[in-house]
Order: structure tokens, then sequence, then C-alpha cells
């Protein structure tokens, strides 16, 4: 085995094809961007692009991988795209995302985000009853899984699971479904069962080039600089665990490696947070944003106050994936912030953003010094 500073080993991942749901997010794109820089075959299943401009786009994605534009929802059409792709490893990542979102449509964020989860997971099952080969599964939920008692510690694998919003109670009804399919279905322990090996992982705030949805942070700020407005802040003690979009990507990589390596042993969830000095408040983080940015960004407090609740604090607790798998985050929050600000610059100057963003993911293979 030949493995890089990260603990990726390339030969591994040359030739493996990949069944990746929610490819053309702004997760889904840099993950199918690094798979596809190491050699993989990714075939993505999702929806078209939910902003514009997006990062998929951005990308000019559609040149490198095979794409499936459906609804998750759609059982027939996602259990025939799976038959069809025979892949050696699937990573779902399709989802309703926000939070704010969830307040909105509270009946299609649990439909896509549990019944997608059931949709997705009932199709592995059917493959591989009917010959397919697939080794692993890794379920991408949310730190907002867990019961948040709004601790200063953080949240290991083992605490309980809940949440007052939709988006974060239907992210843990996710990680119930994976672990009822996991013991039903795929039981290292029942000799009839098939050898899929299957993970949940949870990472905290991500944010990194890319990134345009509405009602998140670092996107709305990019637009109100853009539109030579002041950045508008509605939780500015709010406190979040916040790291680059690479970092967790990092962590499933390598967990689907593993997994496929070593079996059932590692089929549980996992925690891939930032180092607590990336757990900061909502006002530095903005803070911080504006002065990397330099002139023409400021901010201000929204005055409103009736905002749909959100919690004020929430951290992760990743010693498991540290010990167990090797992991462990390369960028601290002023690494993050340099290269998340270097993408939408780069954007706006009309770079080529595919060049552009596997170069980051260059240098952050290579080692990515915390800076």
């Amino acid at each position: 085995m030949r493995l890089d500073k990260l603990g990726l080993d390339p030969d591994f991942w040359r030739g493996k094809k990949v069944f990746l749901t929610g490819h053309t997010g702004f997760k889904g794109t840099w993950l199918s961007l690094w798979l596809h820089a190491m050699g993989a075959s990714v075939t993505g299943y999702s929806l078209r692009p939910a902003t514009q401009p997006s990062i998929y786009e951005n990308c000019r994605m559609d040149e490198i991988v095979s794409s499936y534009i459906h609804d998750i929802r759609d059982y027939n059409s996602l259990s025939a795209a799976l038959q069809k792709t025979a892949p050696d490893i699937v990573i779902h990542m399709a989802a309703q995302p926000l939070v704010r979102e969830s307040y909105a449509e509270p009946a299609a964020t649990f439909e896509i985000n549990m019944m997608g989860t059931v949709h997705l997971l009932e199709a592995v099952r059917q493959a591989v009853q009917n010959g397919a080969s697939i080794s692993a599964v890794v379920n991408v939920t949310s730190d907002k899984c867990y019961d948040n008692q709004e601790w200063t510690w953080g949240y290991r694998e083992t605490d309980r699971l809940g949440g007052r919003d939709p988006y974060s109670s239907s992210k843990a009804g996710s990680e119930i479904i994976t672990d009822s399919y996991r013991r039903a279905f795929f039981n290292p322990l029942d000799s009839g069962a098939p050898k899929v090996s299957v993970a949940t992982a949870r990472a905290g705030n991500v944010i990194g080039g890319g990134d345009w949805s509405k009602d998140r942070l670092v996107p709305d700020s990019v637009r109100a600089i853009r539109n030579k407005k002041p950045i508008m802040i509605r939780y500015p003690e709010a406190i979040r665990p916040w790291q680059h979009v690479l970092e967790p990507l990092y962590g499933y990589l390598l967990l689907a490696q593993k997994l496929t390596i070593s079996g059932a042993a590692l089929s549980r969830g996992w925690n891939f947070g930032p180092d607590y000095g990336n757990a900061v408040s909502v006002q530095l983080l903005v803070q911080r944003l504006c002065e990397e940015w330099g002139e023409g960004a400021s901010y201000i407090t929204d005055p409103m106050t009736d905002h749909p609740h959100e919690a004020h604090y929430l951290s992760l607790d990743s010693s498991l994936a540290r010990q167990t798998l090797g992991w462990k985050p390369q960028w601290n929050l002023g690494a993050t912030l340099t290269r998340t600000v270097e993408w939408y610059k780069a954007c706006h100057r009309k770079q080529d953003m595919r060049a552009f963003s596997l170069r980051q993911i260059d240098a952050y293979m290579k080692g990515g010094q915390t800076e």
C-alpha cells in the first residue's frame, strides 16, 4: 500500500467506481473533483445545481462526471442508476441541507433527508442481492444530528441523537435509519448477510470556495461584499465549529478506504470536526473574513430578533477518528479563510475554477500545513 501524507492510497482509488449522491452540490462537487484527481470513476445522482451560480458549473463538472439528474425521492430511478453503475463504493450526500429552509419546508426536509436515506440503502440492498459487489457505504449526515444540550465540550459518537429544528431531527433520523439497515441487513454477525460495510459521517460547519447557498454565512457575506453592502449578522454570539470543506471530505475518503479494507469493524458513526481553536462566534468569523478580504468588506448586526431558533453552541469530539483512522484537520481557521477568500476572488476574475480548485486539493494532499 502506497500512502500519501494524509493516509490515502492513490493505488486504492485509481479505477474505483464511486456512486455519489448530491454530486452537484457544494460538497459533492469538491468530493467529485478530489475523486477524479485520484483516478476514480465518479457517477453522480442528484438534482440540477440548486444555486446560480454554482461550483458544479464553475468547474465544468459535466465534462468529468457521469450524471443522473433525478430526485433522491424517486426510488425506481435511483435503484436503476445504482444497478447500472455497479459501483465499488457508495457515498450518500444528497440532502436538504439548510436549517432555515427546514422551517419553511419541514415535510420536504424529512422526506428528502430520511426517506432519501431509506431509498439509498434499500437500493444498495437490492443491488447486492442481485450480485453487485459494493464494499462500502458512507452516509454523510451532520453535527446537528446530536440532541444539543449547549454543552461546552464536544459531542461524541455515543451521545444522544435528536434535534429541535426539522433539519437537525431529520439528520438524527437518517442516522437511526442507517443503523437499522446496518444491523438488520448488513450485519457481519449474520453469515448470510451481504459483506457491505456501512458507516455514517458527521461534520461541523463547512465553509470554502464555491458555496453559493442562501442563508449561509460565507456565501451571504460574499454576496454582500460584491454588492458593496455591509454583511448582516443574525446571531453574532452563536459559536460554530468552522472547517474548510476539504477537511471532512478527507475524512469521508479515508473512512471509505478503510471500510473497504478493514470491513465491518469500522461500521458505525464517525465525527470529523475541526480543532477547538476553530470554534468561534459568528461575529469573530465575519470580522476575520473581512480582514482577509480587505477593502470593501464590513459588517453590522441584524436588528431583527424574530429569526427561527438556531443552536448557540455545538462542537464535535473527533478523538475516535484521530485515534482509529489517523484522520486529523490540516488547516486552522486562518488558513481556511485564506483559501476561501482566494477561491471567490479567483472566480470573480473568471479564472479556470476547476484548475484552481484542483490546485487547492493538491496543496491539501501534500500535507496542507496548518498556518
